[in-house]
């Protein structure tokens, strides 16, 4: 108040005002004539929330004075703080002229908080009441932490014996002032004079206040030197004397717009360092942090615009705002201990935390409350919740005392929903809720949820069908129909392989062409079921048949187990396997009461009048059973927890399909930047992980476990080419290689009579007579070698008299009593055969066989 008085006379005179304890923010922009000889009491707020940061301190207590001083700082901090996510839960204003009582009663207030951090922003003469008082009623005990703004760690010396002992442990910022050969003849200097002046006073210290004072003074001295001294004097005002006041016939200086260029331009090495004004005020420099003990303070750290927190200056701390580990030196806490503190704790002396909790009418195995009527109100809380909450707290390192409290009307019923029941939490009704809460992101920008103790996502749940109706063509079904053609295909080309490698070797291979082609036919389909009569007497036939055969016992095992599969699994099949069906024929659809999953149904396009609500497991069933075209619905959408004690209670009736929502699962709900949630997210993992929880699950869902997987396969898939591509590769493959073995050393055994043709002679005759000869038997091999021997005596082969179901040639007096109407000449030489004419003379030793009639 009563610089802001100076300011305005300052202003009105265009007198510069110069002030070194006047460091409230506020006062900077008032005028262009004052300056601050000091620096802004703003500056310091950086350097207050990094020793926050540094400990992880999430909530803190600002206590200051109810002046203009005090209420100035408390923005800037306010905002340095939320910064670093540190919540500032209460503000705690003391006023100038409060008693110790009024001191007494707003401590008692701080110390039920569970927050322990507190920073102290006012005068020395009122703080040391503050702390004096804190540390009577027990607030300077282990636990707690004080942090000191620069106005009261700037001038705590001047404090005797008892108001000293009052700051013990506590955390101090100052603005950092280095020493130098100057500073220290000025101080011995000063005590000197100030022993002559105050003989009476002992231990007389020169604080920052003063060393900004001696700058200021010299500061104003060069700034007149250089504006100088000539015209000192003052405009007068043309207000007439009769009715004003002396302020309001302030004259004007006419010196006054010089001072201030001269003062604004000044720069020098003083006492407290490097000294110039920088928008009206010296600017931010070093804070140094100080911890009082004992019988003096102890430095313990630097913090510096551009490095943050460092032990000592000089050094780079690359990592400043991180909170892996502080970069102070050790500092004694109060109540003389060196261990941090946690920066909260549940008051002991305090209330009894209240614990919402809903009011359910169906899946009360998670949260059950017995109502008593005629008292109205709870007989008692049980439940898997509750239970699982019970266990955490107990793991907790501290007792924490609490009671439930149920979200209920006077008769017993649910207040609301669930976004109800959290928002509870916001307001302050409640100091935590338990019960199957999902944690979902709106809810999570008002209040905060522990770490998830349950699984996590929404499914849909539909009925499962009975597909046992019978299918003509239901053996159809086991493969694909490209494998089925690819199947159908190798039979032929097998049955096609073996009639080539057999024919002229094997007499079940011969005969009419029917006969020759229903055989092979016959043949290759009968090692389906390996069933074939026909002797292979070719060993490439062999080799074929014995790849072939192997790969049809693995098609029918495959399909002997694929149908098999779809006989018996695939009875059970979901009635809807797409959320889309439902949309599109305008079914209903299910949800759990007071759920978030109305929302998802309704982004999903759902009509309102499709959606059903349910409250219990046994309502649920009953809409299923019901269906959409008579008021209930085809599929219901809830989250993993809920399903799977729904399909406990009627295990092989349904199922789950997609889509799955994700979520985050049940968690319990605290107030935003409760350091609770911290330490029970901790506990959290320490039960989920150990035995204890498996007890909690087998006391509350013992009998809905026994059930299968809640999630069976739908259907079995039919086997496709690509699982067989492989086997009839190699089949084809073998049989390939086998033709390609048989063609050569066919060619090759009758190259004396295939490669002896004239050069005139076309392809298609060439063909012709390589067709005809491999049409016949090859009395060479083994199996017609006997008979022809026993039964033959000349070996020779011709078109007249010569049979093709015999296996011998016509004789030669055969041949002499035919006619040959095309005069057709053949030759017999090694039992091989060719047509007259084709032939060079030099390729045959020929043996006429030809008569005229």
């Amino acid at each position: 108040m009563q610089a802001n008085f100076v300011i305005n006379l300052g202003n009105k005179s265009q007198v510069p005002i110069i002030s070194f304890t006047a460091t409230s923010p506020s006062l900077t922009s008032m005028s262009s004539y004052f300056f601050r000889a000091a620096q802004s009491g703003s500056f310091q707020v950086k350097a207050i929330s990094a020793i926050v940061q540094a400990f992880g301190w999430r909530e803190v207590v600002p206590i200051y004075v109810d002046n203009q001083f005090g209420e100035s700082i408390v923005p800037y901090l306010t905002d340095a703080l939320q910064e670093i996510n540190t919540r500032v839960p209460y503000l705690s204003v003391i006023p100038v002229s409060a008693t110790d009582d009024q001191l007494a009663q707003e401590l008692h207030k701080l110390m039920i908080m569970q927050t322990r951090v507190f920073i102290v922003h006012m005068t020395m003469p009122l703080g040391s009441r503050i702390l004096a008082k804190a540390k009577e009623i027990g607030m300077m005990t282990e636990g707690y932490v004080w942090i000191m703004t620069d106005t009261m760690t700037t001038t705590w010396r001047s404090l005797d014996a008892s108001g000293f002992d009052s700051l013990q442990g506590i955390l101090g910022v100052r603005t950092y002032v280095h020493k130098s050969k100057k500073l220290e003849d000025f101080e011995i200097r000063w005590k000197r004079k100030f022993q002559q002046d105050y003989p009476n006073t002992t231990n007389a210290e020169l604080n920052l206040f003063g060393l900004w004072a001696y700058d200021a003074t010299f500061a104003l001295a060069m700034a007149i030197e250089k504006a100088g001294t000539a015209n000192l004097r003052f405009n007068e005002t043309n207000i007439s004397s009769g009715g004003a006041t002396d302020l309001e016939t302030l004259g004007v200086s006419q010196n006054g717009p010089r001072l201030i260029k001269e003062l604004s331009n000044t720069k020098f090495r003083g006492l407290s360092g490097d000294f110039y004004i920088d928008n009206g005020q010296l600017p931010s420099s070093v804070f140094q942090i100080v911890n009082v003990n004992g019988n003096g303070e102890k430095r313990v750290g630097f913090w510096t615009p551009e490095n943050g927190l460092v032990r000592k200056l000089g050094l780079t701390n690359t990592s400043s705002n991180s909170t892996s580990k502080p970069k102070l030196g050790p500092i004694i806490w109060p109540g003389d201990t060196t261990s941090v503190p946690r920066g909260w704790e549940i008051p002991r002396n305090g209330k009894r935390l209240k614990i919402g909790v809903p009011v359910k009418v169906g899946f009360t195995e998670f949260v059950e409350v017995v109502w008593d009527h005629i008292p109205q109100k709870k007989k008692s809380v049980k439940g898997y919740s509750i239970d699982v909450f019970n266990a955490v707290m107990a793991k907790l390192p501290y007792a924490v005392p609490y009671d439930y409290i149920p979200f209920a009307t006077p008769e017993g019923k649910a207040a609301g929903s669930y976004n109800d029941l959290t928002d509870q939490v916001y307001y302050g009704n409640y100091d935590a809720v338990v019960g199957d809460i999902t944690i979902v992101a709106n809810r999570s920008f008002f209040v905060d949820f522990t770490l998830p103790y349950t699984e996590s996502g929404v499914s849909m749940i539909v009925p499962i069908r009975d597909k046992n109706k019978k299918n003509a063509w239901v053996f159809l079904k086991p493969l694909t129909w490209d494998l089925w053609v690819t199947s159908g295909c190798f039979f032929v080309f097998i049955g096609f392989v073996i009639w080539i490698l057999e024919h002229r070797i094997n007499e079940d291979f011969r005969g009419p062409p029917a006969h020759q082609v229903g055989t092979s036919f016959w043949f290759s389909f009968s090692t389906m079921v390996f069933a074939h009569r026909e002797r292979v007497v070719s060993n490439l036939a062999r080799f074929v048949i014995i790849i072939w055969c192997f790969v049809v016992l693995i098609l029918t095992q495959s399909y002997t187990a694929s149908l098999t599969s779809l006989l018996t699994v695939e009875q059970l099949q979901p009635t809807v396997t797409d959320i889309n069906e439902l949309l599109k024929r305008r079914e209903n659809v299910g949800f759990l009461d007071g759920s978030f999953v109305e929302g998802i149904l309704l982004g999903l396009k759902f009509d309102k009048n499709q959606l059903k609500k349910y409250n219990s497991p046994e309502e649920l069933h009953e809409l299923f059973s019901k269906g959409s075209a008579n008021g209930g619905i085809s599929a219901a959408l809830d989250e993993i927890p809920y399903i799977k004690l729904f399909l406990g209670k009627y295990c092989g009736k349904y199922t789950t399909v997609k889509p799955t929502f994700k979520t985050d699962g049940f968690g319990f709900v605290f107030p935003k930047g409760s350091p609770l949630v911290a330490d029970v997210s901790r506990a959290i993992l320490n039960v989920t992980q150990g035995d204890e929880m498996e007890q909690i699950q087998n006391s509350w869902f013992k009998n809905e476990t026994n059930c299968p997987d809640f999630n069976p396969s739908a259907s079995s898939n039919s086997l496709g080419l690509e699982s067989f591509w492989g086997l009839f590769l190699i089949a084809g493959v073998a049989s390939i290689s086998a033709l390609i073995i048989f063609a050569t050393m066919f060619l090759y055994e009758q190259r004396h009579v295939l490669f002896k043709f004239q050069s005139k002679t076309s392809m298609w005759r060439r063909i012709k007579v390589a067709s005809t000869i491999f049409d016949q038997k090859d009395l060479s091999s083994h199996t017609f070698r006997k008979d022809a021997s026993s039964t033959c005596s000349v070996h020779s082969i011709g078109f007249a008299g010569s049979s093709p179901n015999t296996n011998c040639p016509p004789s030669p007096s055969s041949l002499s009593t035919q006619t040959d109407s095309s005069n057709s000449i053949f030759f017999v030489e090694q039992r091989r055969i060719t047509g007259h004419g084709d032939m060079t003379p030099e390729g045959s030793a020929p043996v006429l066989a030809h008569e005229q009639k």
